[in-house]
């Protein structure tokens, strides 16, 4: 007694000590316990059978408690002689359960800030849903990133992989929404505006952003771009591809529907180029000093030509946007936005298939391409001749979007 005497101020103070949890590590630790405590009881006060005198209501309304009360009872017998694949797959039920749940966590508390920043007038360039309602559901809305002075570019996706019309209607309705991406002139109203509104009013394909166009002003694009691709869907993710870039839609989605339970995900194909200090050259880096001494190479991130974010960390920059730093290079800038958050970085070697023969030799074997481009182009070159056979040799085919999404959803 005196020794438990004795030890009862140490527990005190230990316990006095102890850090509190915080609330999502809380609601993780509880939905472990539930489901391992499910696990071990095998829900037996849920599926006990009914008493022996009521025979009618057995066969009429407790038959099929009995029948799954005998397969549970069997199945934890199967369990109990320490079957390793029973119990495996048990394991993996629970954990997909609690990274389902990780995920719903996530995405809450990025519409609670999202709210919050709308309240305070934290949004910035955002565009408000209308009246109010909430937008419209989607898996993936896909910005093709465009220039006033690419037109052809355009049409030679138009004409490939990109639906037009009544096409494009049926595949926003699937939940695929595709859109050519682009600002203003720097004088709204001018002749470059006027052509893209006539543009507009025959191909319904554009989403017009609050932005001055500029070459040097695409990390201030992509930027503006989340945030009103955010209030205008809610989507799963939010997909930035170059205008010069060949995709095969149903395979981008199915890739991405492997990640759809997955909290803050970042998917593309991951580099780590070196920093240019000289002025003059191409992707020239003003601010080089920032990454170390001369001959650093870039922290890990995606390559700007085409590259996937789940809506959290698309919420993230939208609530965000006015303080995200600018780089010189825009692939580089989302890489700085993200790279201090707890991210997951998938390098999917599928969305940066060269053109072919690489893509095609890739699509005899079975294993298609997301995405092609030439690496020494940065994009397909001379992609406005060479995109009809580039999609000829290397495309999917008609109905693959939604077989491919459909067969992915169902995984």
């Amino acid at each position: 007694i005196q020794a438990l005497t004795e030890r009862q101020p140490q527990s005190e103070k230990k316990a006095a000590r102890a850090r509190p949890m915080s609330a999502k590590a809380v609601v993780v630790l509880c939905a472990t316990s539930f489901f391992v405590g499910l696990l071990l009881s095998g829900r037996m006060t849920l599926l006990m059978p009914p008493p022996s005198g009521s025979v009618g209501a057995a066969s009429s309304g407790h038959g099929s408690r009995l029948s799954l009360f005998s397969d549970h009872c069997e199945h934890r017998h199967k369990l109990d002689e320490g079957n390793p694949n029973d119990i495996m797959n048990e394991v993996s039920r629970t954990h997909q359960a609690i990274q389902s749940l990780d995920k719903s966590v996530s995405s809450l508390e990025m519409e609670l800030a999202v709210e919050r920043a709308k309240q305070n007038g934290g949004l910035g360039a955002a565009v408000p849903s209308k009246r109010g309602r909430r937008p419209p559901r989607a898996f993936v809305v896909i910005g093709i990133n465009t220039a006033f002075s690419s037109k052809k570019r355009r049409d030679s996706l138009r004409d490939t992989w990109v639906p037009r019309g009544e096409r494009l209607r049926r595949l926003e309705e699937k939940g695929v929404v595709v859109r050519f991406v682009i600002g203003h002139s720097a004088t709204p109203g001018g002749a470059l505006d006027r052509a893209i509104d006539v543009e507009d009013a025959e191909t319904r394909d554009f989403m017009r952003l609050d932005h001055v166009e500029g070459y040097h002003e695409l990390s201030s694009k992509t930027r503006t771009y989340f945030t009103a691709a955010v209030a205008t869907w809610d989507a799963d993710f939010y997909v930035k591809v170059d205008d010069d870039v060949h995709v095969n839609l149903g395979m981008l989605t199915s890739r991405l529907a492997r990640y759809r339970t997955r909290p803050r995900v970042y998917v593309g194909c991951m580099k780590s180029g070196p920093v240019l200090s000289q002025k003059g050259v191409k992707y020239h880096e003003p601010e080089y000093w920032k990454f170390g001494d001369e001959g650093n190479r870039y922290f890990r991130h995606a390559t700007g030509q085409i590259y996937a974010i789940s809506k959290d960390l698309a919420s993230y920059i939208s609530i965000n946007q006015p303080i995200l730093h600018r780089f010189a290079n825009e692939d580089v800038s989302l890489g700085a936005w993200l790279i201090g958050l707890e991210v997951e970085h998938v390098d999917d070697r599928s969305l940066c298939c060269a053109t072919p023969p690489d893509c095609e030799w890739k699509k005899q074997a079975g294993n298609v391409c997301a995405a092609s481009f030439d690496w020494s182009c940065s994009g397909i070159c001379k992609s406005v001749d060479r995109m009809r056979a580039i999609h000829s040799a290397c495309g999917e085919g008609d109905g693959a979007v939604s077989n491919n999404f459909a067969a992915a959803a169902a995984a």
